[in-house]
């Protein structure tokens, strides 16, 4: 009996109606007195919606919805979560630039995959030591940074050296390609703006 109910408490919960009760009432700089006399609850009732210490029914939520003019929705909307996710190593999948090229230039990990609605894009690219990538152009903007080694980016049809703790930022509506300047495999952070 108590996991039942510790279940529906925490499925009311994430609607956090007692915070969006308190809300709705800060704004209109109204008190718990004045609002107990806009809906005829009590104040020691509202009191307890806005701290959940108590679940409304829908009638009561109603009556504050009403003095409010907002929708019963306004209350049973979940409360936005703010964007946080850890995207483990272990976890990252390795993809080639190009799965059918013979000589593949670069690997690349996406570390925002599982991150809905993302406002860019961050990879961990690892350059080898072959021929350059093929000339590519996407929209929006990019910007690499070089961790270890020493990396060509040729912008345009113009080559721009860049060695470990270089930064480049450009329009990646222009073709541009990557290759690595050294033996030894180049690491660099690659983000991407739509």
């Amino acid at each position: 009996m108590g996991s039942r109910s510790e279940t529906i408490e925490t499925g009311l919960n994430q609607y956090a109606i007692g915070p969006k009760l308190r809300r709705l009432r800060l704004r209109k700089s109204m008190g718990l007195v004045q609002l107990a006399k806009h809906t005829g609850l009590s104040v020691a009732m509202l009191s307890k919606l806005e701290r959940g210490v108590m679940y409304p029914t829908l009638p009561t939520l109603l009556r504050v919805a009403l003095v409010f003019s907002v929708g019963l929705d306004y209350f049973f909307n979940p409360e936005p979560k703010p964007t946080f996710e850890i995207i483990r190593r272990r976890d990252r999948l390795r993809f080639p630039e190009d799965p059918d090229a013979a000589d593949v230039s670069y690997f690349f990990e996406n570390l925002g995959f599982p991150v809905p609605k993302r406002r860019f894009d961050a990879y961990y690219a690892e350059f080898l030591p072959v021929a350059a990538a093929r000339p590519h152009a996407h929209a929006g903007h990019e910007l690499i940074y070089v961790v270890t080694g020493k990396l060509l980016l040729a912008v345009n049809g113009d080559d721009h050296a860049l060695a470990a703790g270089d930064a480049v930022y450009f329009d990646s509506s222009v073709p541009h390609s990557y290759r690595n300047a050294t033996r030894r495999s180049t690491a660099a952070l690659v983000v991407t703006s739509p």
